[in-house]
């Protein structure tokens, strides 16, 4: 059983940062990507950045990039967003999520955590 722990999220004025982090609990061999995803209130649940276990390759939705850094702790299997320059529309529950090389897909998701961004 895979379970991830989200932390990190609150309250921010514009044009501050956050950091979120996400511990999975899965044998690291058996991580093939982590990524993030967020949900704003009436909106569908979009993708904001990933990263692949091994070799490092990121990827960024374009709303974030330059402003949005996925980084990961392989020893602690933690995937890490940190997320400056916030802006208002970046309000959102964040979820994390873990594709397994089984997979490839991303079949185990965090409960989500609160990011609320005020002008």
């Amino acid at each position: 059983q895979v379970q991830l722990v989200e932390s990190g999220g609150g309250l921010v004025q514009a044009g501050g940062s956050l950091r979120l982090s996400c511990a999975a609990s899965i044998r690291t061999f058996s991580t093939y990507d982590m990524g993030w995803f967020r949900r704003a209130p009436g909106k569908e649940r979009e993708f904001v950045a990933s990263i692949r276990w091994t070799g490092g390759n990121t990827y960024y939705a374009d709303s974030v990039r330059g402003r949005f850094t996925i980084s990961k702790d392989n020893a602690k299997n933690t995937v890490y967003l940190q997320m400056d320059s916030l802006k208002p529309e970046d309000t959102a529950v964040y979820y994390c999520a873990v594709a397994t090389t089984g997979t490839k897909t991303y079949d185990y998701w965090g409960q989500g955590t609160q990011v609320t961004v005020s002008s």
